[in-house]
């Protein structure tokens, strides 16, 4: 195992198109770093850059104790998975499995218990005499890992593995992704799209917009402290809830409703003025069941979407969306946020628990926990803190 260290680290193609630009980032040995941030974000070219298939503009990377920068990405002890996993279709997934080892000229006993070993691990043990073809997808991306696993690499470097998978193939990946990782425990570095394979699978996640870093964390510190307003939008599904808010007299004021706020649950540093408030869906209850101490909002319903486990409750507020670049890069639902809200009014979303009786036309009173309120400095996007995090500022 070993760490890889990136500093500075910055590519400009050409036309001075910085595709990355100056990210420095430790991830440290057997750790699992999750790159995710949406399309164009420069997730992939910052993963091929540690794997040496793009050239480094500036900045050095680090894999272990060596300066790899200028070296081969045969040189450079890493293995790599494939979005189109990569396999030789004349092989056999026995031939795959070992042809790496092959061609570095590992003796052929070696060979031949690594990929024992490998086939065991993954359930290939049947499948050895089969060419890719005659495998489903699941089975080939188990191949790629595999031939990436026989190598025993200082680290593994996967772009979007699984975004070839259906549904419910994914989840079945994606549990054995981190059965893998915790057996082997060597660095590993994900790129995806996928916020949900990079909550479910990241030791750490660094968040990525514009070829930047916006912030590096564990899954549930990017969810329940973002750092900016990008972050806030992109992680957490469905995304958190926004809207402009005034802050004044002990309280929050949007769209009509007015939520009180005690001294610990402010946001941090501001006592009055414009804020851009987040609530995540989470944060609503139905106030019918009994959350009798919490403010609340009498809303009507518009959409209600049954999702067994849940129940998401959408309506409208009469306050215009949050317009600004940051919200826009981070959206991937904005076709179905357009489907209700106007210039003057906003769709929210509302989670709330399974077996709620509630129609599409309803109107009742949702519950709000003001300590679950998020504030976000209208110019800049920068987080004031939540109510958790000014309670323990």
């Amino acid at each position: 195992m070993s760490r890889i260290v990136l500093e500075a680290v910055t590519k400009v193609y050409a036309g001075y198109v910085r595709a990355v630009d100056d990210v420095s980032l430790t991830i440290g040995s057997g750790e699992f770093m999750v790159l995710v941030g949406p399309s164009g974000c420069g997730k992939s070219t910052l993963l091929r850059m540690i794997a040496g298939l793009e050239e480094v503009s500036e900045g050095e990377i680090w894999i272990g104790e060596r300066e790899v920068s200028r070296l081969a990405p045969r040189d450079r002890d890493i293995a790599m998975v494939f979005q189109n996993y990569a396999l030789y279709p004349h092989m056999t997934v026995e031939k795959n499995l070992g042809y790496g080892l092959k061609v570095r000229g590992t003796p052929k006993p070696e060979i031949a218990r690594r990929v024992d070993e490998v086939a065991a691990m993954l359930g290939l043990v049947d499948l050895r005499d089969r060419r890719p073809g005659a495998l489903s997808g699941g089975q080939r991306q188990r191949v790629a890992m595999g031939r990436a696993i026989v190598r025993e690499p200082a680290a593994f470097l996967m772009d979007e593995p699984l975004s070839n998978l259906d549904a419910k193939l994914r989840v079945d990946m994606r549990a054995e992704l981190a059965r893998l990782h915790e057996r082997l425990g060597i660095t590993t570095v994900y790129v995806t799209h996928d916020q949900v394979e990079a909550m479910t699978l990241g030791t750490r996640v660094a968040v990525m917009r514009d070829g930047t870093v916006q912030q590096v964390d564990s899954p549930q510190t990017l969810y329940r402290e973002p750092a900016n307003l990008f972050v806030a939008a992109f992680i957490g599904s469905p995304s958190m809830n926004l809207v402009e808010a005034e802050v004044s007299d002990g309280a929050v004021e949007f769209a009509g409703f007015r939520v009180p706020l005690t001294p610990e649950r402010r946001p941090a540093g501001l006592s009055s003025g414009t804020v851009i408030l987040g609530i995540r869906p989470q944060g609503f209850s139905d106030a019918r069941a009994g959350e009798g101490n919490l403010p609340t909002l009498e809303i009507e319903a518009a959409v209600v979407e049954e999702l067994g486990s849940a129940t998401h409750v959408l309506f409208t507020i009469e306050a215009p969306p949050v317009d600004v670049e940051s919200v826009r890069a981070a959206s991937d639902d904005g076709e179905r946020a357009t489907l209700l809200a106007t210039d003057r009014r906003t769709l929210f979303t509302a989670e709330v628990a399974e077996g709620t009786e509630v129609r599409p036309g309803d109107r009742f009173p949702l519950a709000l926990d003001p300590a679950r309120l998020h504030f976000f400095d209208p110019a800049t996007g920068v987080s004031l803190g939540s109510g958790a995090l000014a309670a323990t500022a």
